[in-house]
């Protein structure tokens, strides 16, 4: 997809409420700058709509423009709006020059399980009713909108790949198994809890391809978010199924990795909890090869100790009378994603006192 001299509208939920927040925008992949030419914030009304009197301009630096570099992010001003938790909140960005068309990767989330709007050519950032040339299911350069949510706040990041990105779940139902969890923990008195999903479709422990490798994205994925508390790691299905009979990476190997990322997050004073690896016979890359290392990783997650506690999605999702199968209830269909019944009941199952 390309854009040029165009406005993109993005539309995110956010987890927890606030009455002031800042929007991250990156070109982590990028080798060339992208220019922002304007943008707004807003409360989504429906649809492409937002909500008459919300709409707030976006600064960077005090300048109503701003560049970002190569491998760089930029971060905004705060701006004064008050948002409800769980809120779908719309962010426009004007881009005067050609994102996709020349050699640089644009930094992008595929997969997105929700609706953005392009507009016809110009700056229409800001405006109630934009004209929508198309649509898109991704997201391009918007990295996070932070929250201010007060000192005894604090945030959980899902890490993980198409399980936790919610592949095959419902377009803009925001039904994915972090989803579910935000809803709990924002119904739950005390202090507030965000959620932030950085699950990508087809990441891997070890190895790149849809995004670098999951030791590689860690720092910029998970520890140098603002506010972040606790981490939940569910990896290693991709490893292990795109390496079908292959013994390597074995099941010792993705260990390995698991450990790395825990002793990262604790040397950052984080609560690493680990979750078990969902069913997936039937599924394309499904080999038995490949279920005994699942089986192994499993296994070690639950009864090594390594983390602060687990989650065993394992359990939850598995077909009792088959257990290296989803229950039909949960499955998608394709046998390796859950449907949206699957991710609620992953999302039911998370132990709310561990936050």
């Amino acid at each position: 997809m390309t854009i040029s001299n165009q406005t993109i509208r993005q539309v995110v939920r956010v987890s927890v409420g606030g009455d002031r927040l800042r929007v991250v925008l990156s070109n982590a992949f990028g080798t060339a700058p992208v220019d922002i030419g304007a943008g707004h914030v807003a409360l989504r009304d429906r649809d492409s709509m937002v909500t008459a009197g919300s709409v707030k301009p976006l600064t960077f630096s005090g300048s109503a423009t701003g560049r970002i570099l190569p491998g760089a992010t930029v971060v905004s001003d705060v701006v004064e709006l008050a948002v409800p938790p769980l809120s779908d909140l719309v962010v426009d960005l004007y881009l005067p020059g050609d994102l996709g068309v020349g050699l640089s990767p644009v930094t992008t989330h595929n997969g997105a399980s929700q609706t953005n709007y392009l507009s016809a050519t110009g700056n229409h950032s800001g405006e109630a009713a934009m004209t929508v040339e198309r649509t898109a299911g991704a997201w391009f350069l918007l990295s996070r909108v932070e929250m201010a949510a007060g000192r005894e706040a604090g945030a959980v990041v899902t890490f993980g790949d198409s399980i936790t990105d919610g592949a095959r779940s419902t377009t803009d139902m925001n039904s994915r198994w972090p989803d579910y969890l935000a809803r709990r923990l924002a119904a739950r008195k005390g202090p507030a809890i965000g959620v932030l999903n950085a699950g990508i479709s087809g990441n891997q422990v070890l190895g790149d391809g849809a995004g670098v490798s999951a030791l590689a994205r860690f720092d910029r994925d998970v520890l140098m978010h603002t506010g972040v508390t606790h981490v939940i790691i569910m990896e290693g299905i991709n490893d292990i199924g795109l390496a079908r009979t292959n013994p390597n990476p074995s099941a010792a190997d993705l260990i390995a990795g698991h450990k790395q990322l825990i002793e990262r997050a604790r040397a950052r004073g984080l609560k690493v909890y680990g979750a078990t690896l969902t069913p997936f016979e039937g599924a394309a890359y499904w080999t038995a090869e490949g279920e005994v290392k699942r089986q192994a990783l499993n296994e070690w997650i639950r009864t090594s100790k390594a983390y602060d506690a687990v989650i065993d999605f394992d359990q939850v999702t598995r077909d009792p009378a088959a257990p290296t199968k989803f229950l039909p209830a949960y499955d998608s269909g394709d046998h390796l994603h859950p449907g949206d019944a699957g991710y609620k009941a992953m999302g039911e199952a998370v132990d709310l006192k561990l936050f």
